[in-house]
């Protein structure tokens, strides 16, 4: 579901298809992993994503949250317009950085 690179603090999920939930256990335990091992700044990129679901944005939410704890961040980034304008509503992007494609 998800490529992931790392170095040091930081790392990089590149997600390969819609966040929904039949995929997010797995990126989940991906995400969980990541934390564990003391990452503090994650960035997602979305490029390849057209469609997230409650379940996908529980998951970015719950990152978010447990990131905020250790003083980190995560960043959301080639948004399409459509997720751009659901984060928005959904007031998402008073939170974490959002950015398009």
């Amino acid at each position: 579901m998800a490529t992931i690179t790392r170095q040091g603090a930081t790392a990089a999920v590149q997600t390969s298809g819609d966040i929904t939930a039949t995929g997010v256990p797995e990126l989940r335990e991906q995400i969980r992993l990541l934390l564990g091992e003391g990452a503090t700044e994650i960035t997602v990129d979305l490029a390849h994503t057209a469609m997230i679901d409650s379940v996908g944005i529980g998951l970015i939410v719950s990152c978010h949250n447990s990131l905020s704890q250790k003083q980190g961040k995560l960043s959301l980034i080639n948004v399409s317009n459509d997720l751009k304008d659901l984060f928005h509503t959904m007031r998402l992007d008073q939170h974490f950085s959002i950015s398009g494609l």
